[in-house]
């Protein structure tokens, strides 16, 4: 969901709030988004040129990667017909976190999940909470819950310091108007009509830090979405986006919050030409699929 420009709060708010599709700056993309806790260290290789007749030099590190996580899993799981009874002594007191392969790594991203929105909360007092606080703000945001004035409040006020969510929800409240939202077939607290169901949902793509103080923070997050309205006679059809939300963060509180933010689009791949599917399946898919909380 396009919130605008770069006026700290998201742009023009007299023009239309809603997302109309678009794109992101580029970053370090190294964002994980972790299903509540748990991680994968593995990102596939980036794919080579290669000359004909030859294999790539990537192809042959993919090959040895595979090779060596084969080993490793087997390594891992292996009898070798020792056991504490047999040698005296527990295994797992001799076996150290780091040499078990499902062992997770790294801070814990989150103490705690407002009960209200369900946006997480208790971010470490690191870059990497940052860049998790920045994620999980982001995704509320660009959220349909945005286009209820009660829920939209609720919002503003765990992902914002108290200084700014006051000023923040009232510009909001004037971006998301009675009008705006009619032009997009909403009623005035953000409902399509009988029959309809309007879907804005962001997932983040990757994280950077572009400025790191003690107590402050400056996070972009480069994000695609889905958004639209399902439902027969639907003059706004579910598509996507690309957009990059720039969140400046305070610490305050024992946590992150967020005291302004600017969006712009792309970067933006090159669309596919996968067959869409229909409304009614991305609609389900929407229903089905819960989201995560995201985790440097």
């Amino acid at each position: 969901m396009s919130l605008g420009g770069d006026d700290g709060y998201g742009g023009d708010y007299g023009q239309d709030p809603i997302r109309t599709g678009g794109a992101s700056p580029r970053g370090h993309l190294t964002r994980t988004h972790l299903p509540e806790g748990d991680d994968d260290p593995f990102a596939p290789p980036r794919r080579g040129t290669t000359r004909p007749g030859k294999p790539s030099r990537n192809l042959v590190t993919v090959v040895g990667v595979v090779v060596l996580l084969i080993a490793a899993i087997a390594f891992a799981n292996r009898d070798d017909g020792k056991n504490s009874s047999d040698s005296g002594t527990d295994n797992d007191s001799n076996t150290s976190a780091n040499s078990r392969a499902t062992a997770p790594t790294g801070e814990r991203p989150v103490e705690g999940k407002d009960d209200a929105t369900g946006i997480a909360s208790g971010f470490a007092k690191t870059e990497q909470g940052a860049q998790s606080a920045a994620a999980n703000y982001a995704v509320a945001l660009g959220s349909a819950d945005m286009l209820n004035r009660d829920r939209r409040h609720g919002i503003v006020s765990q992902a914002f310091t108290s200084a700014a969510a006051g000023p923040l929800q009232g510009k909001l409240d004037q971006a998301y108007s009675t009008e705006t939202l009619r032009k997009i077939g909403l009623d005035a607290n953000g409902k399509a009509a009988d029959g309809m169901t309007y879907i804005s949902r962001t997932v983040p793509v990757g994280t950077k830090i572009t400025k790191y103080a003690t107590g402050t923070a400056t996070v972009a997050v480069w994000c695609t979405g889905v958004f639209g309205t399902v439902g027969e006679g639907s003059t706004n059809p579910v598509t996507n986006d690309w957009i990059t939300m720039t969140l400046k963060l305070r610490w305050t509180g024992n946590d992150w919050k967020a005291e302004s933010f600017s969006q712009q689009d792309g970067p933006a791949p090159v669309n596919s030409d996968r067959t869409a599917s229909t409304a009614d399946e991305i609609a389900k898919a929407v229903e089905e699929y819960g989201g995560f909380t995201y985790a440097r």
